[in-house]
C-alpha cells in the first residue's frame, strides 16, 4: 500500500480510538498542542522542541511547535497550525503532502489565533501542556486522566502506517550504524563517531528521537553514556552505539557492539548476539513480556558461566541476583513516537498498574505480547564498576572471578538491540531488514 492509503486508515483508527474515548469520559470536543518553546533561565535561547506525541499521532510534522489540533467527533480535525511572520528564524512551510486532506486546516499568524477557532459549547477536554495562550478556566478538563490512559492502552498497537514509518526509521538508523562502524574501524574519536552517525542518517542531533550512546573501551559500561569524547584513545578495544532515527515522528532504537579485534570478547559478542536473535524468536502473541526478561538472566548467566566470571550454577546466579550485577536494566520497552512508550505497566484501559517484579525494577514493560505492538529486545553484559563494588560485600564474592573480571573491564560492556512488531504469526525483525549483523 501507498503512504496515502496507510495513513488513511491510520488516521481512521486513530481517531475513532480518541472518539471512544472522548465519549467514554463525556467530552464533546478535545484540544490537543504539539507544545511551545522553553527559553533557558535569564538567557535568550530556547531548549530543544519536542512535540506532544498525542499531537503527532495525528499530525506527521514534529517541528510546527505552537500549533493545535481540536477533535470533534462526526467533523474533520481542525489543524490550527502556526505560520508567523518572522524574519529571524525559518518559518513552517505551507502544509503540504499525503496527510493534508484529512484535516480542515487554519493558517495563524499569532498563537493566540487558535482562540477563534476553539467551540463554543459542550464540554471540552485539553491534553498536553498548559501555557499561552489558553488558559485553565476555558477546559473542563485538563489532561483527564482516564481518557489518557484508555488511549495510551491502545497506543501499544501501532497501525500498518506506524508500523511502516518505524520500518523506514530503522532503515534510517542502519545506514548511521554502518557509518559508525566504519569510521570505529578507522580509528574514530567518539565525536567523529557521532557526527559519521549523524550524517549517514541525514538528522541533526535535536532531529534524533534521544541522544546517541557513542562508547569506547570502558565507556561502553556507562549505560546513557553521551559525552563524545574529541580525543582518540591510546586503543581501540571495543565499540558500543546505542542510536535511532526517526521518521514522521516514529522512532528507532538500535544498538551494536563491535571488538577492534579478533579476542574473547569479540566472542562475547557473538554469543550475545545468539542469546539476542534466539530472544526475538520467541516473540508471539499472549506469550509474556516478563518471562523472556526472566529468561534472558538464565542465558545470561550461562555466558557468565561459559567466560568463566563466576563458578555458581546459572540457575543459581538468577537465584540469588547475581547476573543483575552483569545485567541491571530491563530487556526493552515499547517504542513509537516515543522512544519508551507510555503504557508498558498498564494492567487495563483504565490505567490501573502492573509493575515490574521486585527482583527486576527496570523492566519497562510487563504487558502481555499483542499482535501490533513494536517492543526492543536489548540483552546486555556491563563490566560496572559500583555494580561490581556491591557484589564483593556479598556472600556471592568468593564465587566471582575477580581477576578474570579486571581484564574485561577495559572492554566496557555488550548491547544488542533490534525493534520488533509482533505478528499474528511470530514476529518481524524491522532492524535485521537492514541491518543483518
Amino acid at each position: 500500500m501507498t503512504m496515502d492509503a496507510l495513513f488513511t486508515d491510520h488516521i481512521n483508527t486513530i481517531s475513532q480510538r480518541y472518539y471512544t474515548a472522548m465519549q467514554n469520559h463525556g467530552f464533546d470536543h478535545l484540544l490537543i498542542p504539539i507544545g511551545s518553546l522553553h527559553g533557558v533561565f535569564q538567557d535568550d535561547n530556547k531548549y530543544p522542541f519536542k512535540a506532544n506525541f498525542h499531537f503527532l499521532s495525528f499530525v506527521p510534522l514534529s517541528n510546527i511547535h505552537d500549533s493545535c489540533l481540536i477533535l470533534t467527533p462526526g467533523k474533520k480535525p481542525t489543524l490550527c497550525y502556526y505560520q508567523p511572520v518572522d524574519f529571524w528564524h525559518l518559518v513552517a512551510g505551507d502544509p503540504e503532502g499525503f496527510w493534508v486532506k484529512h484535516f480542515d486546516i487554519k493558517l495563524m499568524a499569532q498563537k493566540d489565533e487558535v482562540r477563534g477557532y476553539m467551540p463554543s459549547n459542550g464540554n471540552i477536554a485539553f491534553i498536553g501542556e498548559m501555557g499561552a495562550p489558553f488558559h485553565d478556566d476555558d477546559f473542563d478538563a485538563i489532561n483527564p486522566m482516564g481518557l489518557i490512559h484508555e488511549v495510551n492502552w491502545h497506543r501499544s498497537i501501532k497501525t500498518n502506517y506506524e508500523i511502516e514509518c518505524s520500518s523506514r526509521a530503522n532503515q534510517m538508523g542502519a545506514a548511521g550504524h554502518l557509518a559508525a562502524k566504519d569510521m570505529f574501524y578507522k580509528g574514530g574519536t567518539e565525536l567523529e563517531i557521532h557526527l559519521a552517525y549523524q550524517l549517514a542518517v541525514g538528522q541533526t542531533e535535536n532531529e534524533l528521537p534521544y541522544n546517541s550512546i557513542v562508547g569506547l573501551n570502558e565507556h561502553a559500561s556507562i549505560l546513557h553514556y553521551v559525552n563524545y569524547e574529541t580525543q582518540k584513545p591510546a586503543q581501540h578495544r571495543s565499540f558500543l552505539i546505542d542510536a535511532g532515527a526517526r521518521y514522521n515522528g516514529y522512532a528507532a532504537d538500535i544498538t551494536r557492539t563491535y571488538a577492534f579485534e579478533e579476542n574473547e570478547f569479540s566472542a562475547m559478542i557473538k554469543d550475545m548476539d545468539i542469546i539476542q536473535q534466539a530472544i526475538n524468536h520467541k516473540i508471539k502473541p499472549n506469550a509474556s513480556y516478563i518471562d523472556l526478561h526472566i529468561g534472558c538472566h538464565l542465558d545470561i548467566a550461562k555466558l557468565l558461566h561459559k567466560y568463566d566470571f563466576c563458578n555458581m550454577t546459572p540457575e543459581s546466579m538468577v537465584e540469588a541476583g547475581v547476573t543483575s550485577t552483569f545485567y541491571p536494566h530491563g530487556l526493552g520497552h515499547h517504542i513509537g513516537l516515543q522512544v519508551h512508550d507510555v503504557g508498558g505497566h498498564q494492567a487495563n484501559i483504565e490505567g490501573d498498574i502492573a509493575p515490574p517484579p521486585t527482583e527486576h525494577p527496570f523492566l519497562r514493560n510487563t504487558r502481555t505480547m499483542e499482535a501490533g505492538q513494536i517492543l526492543t529486545i536489548e540483552p546486555g553484559v556491563y563490566f560496572i564498576d559500583s555494580l561490581l563494588g556491591d557484589l564483593k560485600q556479598t556472600e556471592h564474592a568468593s564465587s566471582i572471578n575477580w581477576n578474570k573480571i579486571e581484564t574485561m573491564k577495559p572492554f566496557g560492556g555488550i548491547r544488542i538491540e533490534d525493534d520488533i512488531v509482533v505478528t499474528e504469526s511470530g514476529h518481524r525483525n524491522l532492524t535485521r531488514e537492514y541491518l543483518p549483523d
